[in-house]
């Protein structure tokens, strides 16, 4: 009883707004206003928001201040209806779970809801949502929009809206930070405002109005656009679930061939997070284990693009050089090491040698760029990077590649570690995401600094170096935790087919780590034969698919996933080429429609009276119309950004704000040419790296490969480069069944020789754990960062 007196108590003693949580809502209206009522989960306090519908075209919210009972909100209820009755009384509307954002165009403001949802996985006890309804619904009331000039572009304007989809992708949760990682949520609990800033929430924009005048969050719902996946698991008895997130950027987001490379602000086109959360189920009384891990793709940080082309399934890459000293590449891995700390590596996928210089123009460019930026940065905060040609290599059987990719994600592993914790079994939901503990300790053994630096990793790089004992504060009972400091980028041309590959590799080397951390397993080793590798491929696959999607039109390339699984190669070849076709179609005909709609989603373009509609502009003059936005986030975010060299104190920082700007639709598509010799030197010069490299001094040095293997003269990996070889001028259907032909009938020959590797002598690095049967320079790339060419 006592209990429900203070309860009661706390609803009357008006809690802080933000700490709130509206889950559910009903929409009700009279002819001059929208009420909706909020409640929380419990049934425990109700909020009341009024929006007016007399204003043609201006926006008028009021939140009543009040936190209601049940009972109250009932009475308040009918005397709006009694006060109403001369003009129809209150009616109600619709039930909701949320608002996405409003929205004005040319017209009236219209406001989007989530009128039906479902649960799609738990976090430490948090419920994760999709959208399987919502709607569109203007907020002026029939006299007032009868007094507006609707004009055809304002329903030109919301048929593109409704094109982003958002019963597709999207997903959200209302008190679970899923924008997050988990690490960052436990370690720094950020709430409200500072949540939306980040960069993987796609309706910034559209919720910044009514989050700006009502200066709270409770009313909307923070959406992520990537995927999500969580499924049921066992080993030996023991269920655990394993969660897959990718998390897609605002920044700089379309379609494939309208967003490519790096903009001046050096966000990246096709920019995603992926996190693996791997939890048990613990209902005995023991604390719950959680640990996830957390890996980035994102397109090469170089200014180039490729023209869509209705006559060329592949169009020529063009190399814009615009940015001598890239700056924008600099500050695009300066984000990166805000984001995730340091290290950084870099593995880098796309093509060594070709018939046509098109994507070694870019290899021998990303070279360029990377010993550019190292020069000025400290050993122990360089850039490591790693080429590795995936399509040389796809010719041998898949799980060779896989085995290979995986002793790449074992040594990004080894330097950056996994995040790991312990929960108690007592603790509520909302206490699981309130440990400050982690920023606010003063211990010097104890603090969060970035625990896989440079020295530990010489010490012991075989061990995960970011595992640390805490015996005090909030961990007093819960002795261990572990953090990852640093992040594996990956990138092959689109980010898509090739990229996912070696992702699942990473994730796969994780997996075994995760379990292994949890006390699943004896060992921390994850073999390819594994029931479980089957069902981690299976939710990469699917992840694989559902981002491809969203960025090149058609489901991913699965070569080597069907080569593994040991499907019929005919039906693969049919699979994959068909595959090209859809992705083709929709680039060239559809994604111009599709990047409007993304634009007009996030902000980046707002229709203005008098200015020319989003259809009649060149997409390199959106930057100009949204000026006056960026403007005044620059004046709001105007803190300059760390450089590079200055490290990174903590894992998983946020120390520099996401800052939401209107940034610029696309870069200019001209380009100087470039005469086919000055190419064929570049390329020269760029395949001599396969066997220069450079010391910390910039010295040239040989180097062997570090991977004891057969070297395919030739390959495909599951994606258009393999399929089109050839350039495509036209799709007749002669033309269609000859390429057909040509490629399903075609094999290459597997031919190469094993590369020797040297012996290290460790006496100066003290490093008891590396294996001998890597090369000085891997081992030298693995401690000090640089470049590697394998």
């Amino acid at each position: 009883m006592g209990a429900e007196i203070e309860e009661q108590n706390w609803i009357h003693d008006k809690p802080d707004p933000n700490s709130l949580c509206l889950q559910k809502f009903r929409l009700y209206e009279t002819r001059s206003n929208f009420y909706m009522i909020g409640r929380d989960k419990n049934r425990t306090f109700w909020k009341v928001l009024k929006i007016s519908r007399l204003e043609p075209s201006d926006l008028n919210i009021l939140e009543d201040s009040t936190v209601y009972t049940d009972n109250e909100c009932f009475d308040l209820l009918k005397r709006i209806n009694d006060g109403n009755k001369l003009t129809g009384g209150l009616k109600f509307v619709t039930t909701c779970y949320g608002i996405v954002g409003i929205i004005k165009f040319l017209g009236p403001h219209y406001m989007l809801l989530i009128t039906k949802r479902r649960k799609i996985g738990t976090i430490c006890g948090h419920a994760i949502y999709a959208i399987t309804k919502s709607e569109m619904i203007p907020i002026p009331n029939s006299t007032a929009r009868s007094n507006l000039d609707i004009s055809k572009g304002e329903n030109r304007y919301k048929k593109l809206l409704r094109t982003v989809d958002l019963r597709k992708d999207f997903f959200f949760s209302y008190s679970y930070n899923v924008m997050r990682c988990l690490q960052k949520n436990i370690c720094d609990n950020k709430t409200g405002h500072l949540l939306y800033d980040t960069t993987f929430v796609w309706n910034e924009f559209l919720t910044r109005g009514i989050r700006n005048t009502l200066n709270n969050t409770i009313w909307t719902v923070a959406l992520v656009y990537g995927f999500f996946k969580q499924v049921d698991l066992s080993l030996s008895g023991k269920d655990f679930k394993l969660t897959l997130i990718a998390r897609r950027s605002r920044h700089y987001a379309g379609t494939r061939f309208l967003k490519r490379g790096v903009n001046e602000k050096g966000r990246v086109a096709n920019d995603v997070e992926t996190e693996q959360i791997v939890f048990e189920d613990a209902s005995d009384g023991r604390p719950t284990r959680i640990s996830s891990v957390v890996q980035n793709r994102g397109s090469i940080p170089l200014f180039w693009s490729q023209e869509t082309s209705r006559l060329n399934i592949r169009p020529d890459i063009i190399l814009l050089k615009k940015d001598p000293n890239y700056e924008a590449t600099r500050l695009h891995f300066e984000n990166l090491v805000l984001r995730y700390g340091n290290p950084i590596i870099i593995l880098n996928l796309i093509k060594t040698r070709e018939k046509k210089p098109r994507e070694g123009i870019l290899r021998a460019e990303f070279a360029n760029a990377i010993r550019h930026i190292n020069k000025s940065l400290p050993a122990e905060n360089r850039l490591r990077f790693l080429h590795w040609d995936l399509n040389k290599h796809a010719k041998s059987k898949a799980s060779n590649v896989l085995m290979q990719l995986g002793r790449v994600a074992t040594y990004a592993l080894n330097l950056t570690g996994i995040f790991y914790c312990q929960i108690a079994s007592n603790s509520s939901s909302e206490e699981l995401l309130s440990w400050t503990y982690f920023k606010k300790n003063q211990g010097t053994d104890s603090s969060m600094e970035n625990l896989s630096t440079e020295e530990e990793n010489e010490e012991n790089l075989e061990k995960d170096v970011s595992s640390r004992a805490y015996g005090n504060g909030i961990l007093e009972n819960h002795p261990v935790a572990m953090f990852q400091n640093g992040v594996l980028r990956t990138n092959c041309i689109d980010c898509l087919d090739r990229t996912n590959v070696a992702q699942y590799a990473y994730g796969l080397v994780a997996l075994g780590r995760q379990l292994h951390t949890l006390g699943l397993t004896d060992s921390p080793n994850m073999d390819l034969d594994n029931p479980l590798a089957e069902e981690l491929m299976r939710a990469y696959e699917n992840m694989g698919d559902t981002l491809a999607l969203q960025y090149g039109g058609s489901a991913a390339h699965n070569k080597i996933f069907s080569e593994r699984r040991g499907q019929w190669k005919a039906a693969t070849q049919s699979q994959e080429f068909f595959r090209t076709l859809q992705r083709y179609c929709n680039n060239a005909y559809l994604d111009a429609e599709k990047q409007r709609a993304i634009n007009v989603f996030l902000g980046y373009y707002q229709p203005q009276l008098g200015k020319p509609a989003l259809w009649e502009l060149d997409s390199d003059q959106h930057y100009d119309l949204g000026k006056r936005i960026t403007d005044l986030i620059d004046e709001n975010f105007s803190r300059p950004s760390p450089h590079l060299n200055e490290g990174c104190t903590k894992g998983f920082s946020e120390s520099a704000p996401e800052v939401s700007t209107c940034e610029d639709i696309s870069l200019c598509r001209y380009t100087p040419s470039v005469c086919t010799r000055q190419l064929q030197e570049n390329m020269q010069d760029d395949q001599m790296l396969d066997h220069i490299c450079h010391d910390e001094h910039g010295d040239s040095c040989s180097c062997s490969n570090f991977l004891d293997m057969d070297w395919i003269s030739s390959s495909g990996n599951s994606c258009e480069d393999e399929l089109c070889e050839r350039s495509v001028t036209s799709l007749s259907s002669e033309n269609v069944a000859s390429e057909m032909k040509i490629d399903f009938i075609s094999s290459a020959s597997e031919s190469g020789s094993s590369s020797k590797v040297k012996e290290r002598s460790r006496t100066d690095l003290n490093r008891d754990d590396i294996v001998t049967e890597y090369s000085d320079h891997f081992v030298d790339w693995v401690s000090h960062g640089g470049m590697l060419f394998w």
